[in-house]
């Protein structure tokens, strides 16, 4: 599985336009702690549903998509996070050492 870099206001749209299941990936790249939960994260994701978009967010980089993405889906802002997306809603908002791919994948089932 690839990730999808999240990059721009027209891709959340069009996660919030997605009828089935979406996931982001809210990452910095300064913090030792998220670079270890993206770790974690990639060793198991392959464990998803091979037709499930993985985005993934450089939120230093792009800090207005991470705050439009808090914004859109009704979340804290954190980092790292992950983010569940079903038809438009966040079902499952995960962060730091709480990252699953494991309960990802029961919220799935």
């Amino acid at each position: 599985m690839n990730w999808k870099s999240l990059d721009s206001a027209d891709q959340v749209e069009a996660i919030k336009q997605n009828e089935g299941y979406s996931l982001i990936f809210k990452h910095s790249t300064r913090c030792s702690i998220s670079m270890m939960a993206k770790r974690r994260f990639e060793m198991d994701m392959d464990k998803l549903p091979a037709d499930m978009p993985l985005y993934f967010l450089d939120l230093i980089k792009y800090r207005d998509i991470s705050s439009l993405v808090a914004q859109d889906f009704q979340v804290h802002h954190e980092s790292p996070q992950m983010l569940l997306i079903k038809d438009g809603e966040c079902i499952l908002d995960q962060s730091h050492g709480g990252i699953s791919v494991e309960e990802a994948l029961e919220v799935l089932s």
